[in-house]
């Protein structure tokens, strides 16, 4: 049998977040009915992430991948998902599938949420963007968010300049500026968040002298492909060394 699928999302206070994530594992679903795909919160919603372990441990299940809803890895993918991991019920076997970003794919849903938002292919090269992620201290994480910035200024766009809701600068509202002064015709706000929350919120705010401001990545179809793809590399690999084995 294949291995479960455990989508491990954060979680929030934000009754969207859990809305957006469940739909998100929907599509996930319906792409793959020969896999099975369930849910945990590390945090704020449940069931939890060490409920769902238990629960499958309790039904017989033996093989889990356990994909972390992060678009970057950061604390939570190096230090926060291992750690539930490792209480697992023991005789589970775990691998851990690697985060979302960076991927094409990602790109492409970035983009269509933009031309959703009003913008078209016509007015791309006048556009310039601000790829506005949640943030984070960890530098690799910020790293990767500026990557990404570069590789999509290639695609195309007047300018595409990084931002962070929290935890690093710039702002996005500095970063709607800066591309202004850089004399792009349009400026508009892309969320490289995956569901509604706080800082998608404050992301917003931050958007309020743009044209445009694209949707979250949500239950995008580009998403779930690649959610898939990391756990299909994840399934053919050998377990990781969090893998607790009776």
């Amino acid at each position: 049998m294949k291995p479960v699928l455990l989508v491990i999302a954060h979680g929030s206070r934000d009754p969207r977040h859990a809305a957006t994530v469940h739909a998100l594992v929907r599509r996930v679903r319906s792409l793959r009915p020969d896999v099975r795909v369930e849910t945990g919160f590390l945090d704020f919603n449940i069931p939890s992430v060490q409920g769902v372990l238990e629960s499958l441990a309790a039904e017989g299940v033996r093989d889990v991948v356990a994909l972390p809803l992060l678009l970057t890895r950061a604390f939570h993918a190096k230090a926060d998902i291992p750690a539930v991991l490792r209480d697992a019920p023991r005789q589970l076997r775990i691998r851990q599938a690697e985060v979302l970003g960076p991927s094409p794919l990602l790109l492409s849903a970035l983009e269509r949420r933009l031309y959703q938002a009003g913008l078209t292919p016509a007015d791309k090269s006048s556009t310039g963007v601000v790829l506005a992620s949640a943030g984070s201290t960890d530098p690799e994480a910020i790293a990767v968010i500026a990557d990404i910035a570069r590789e999509w200024r290639h695609t195309g766009w007047c300018a595409v300049r990084p931002a962070f809701a929290s935890a690093a600068l710039p702002r996005t509202e500095d970063a709607v500026r800066e591309l202004r002064a850089l004399g792009c015709a349009k400026v508009a706000v892309a969320p490289y968040v995956l569901a509604p929350g706080f800082l998608p919120d404050r992301i917003a705010r931050g958007a309020a002298e743009a044209d445009v401001l694209a949707g979250v990545l949500g239950p995008a179809p580009e998403v779930a492909r690649v959610l898939l793809r990391r756990y299909d590399a994840a399934a053919a690999r050998g377990l990781l060394r969090l893998t607790v084995s009776a």
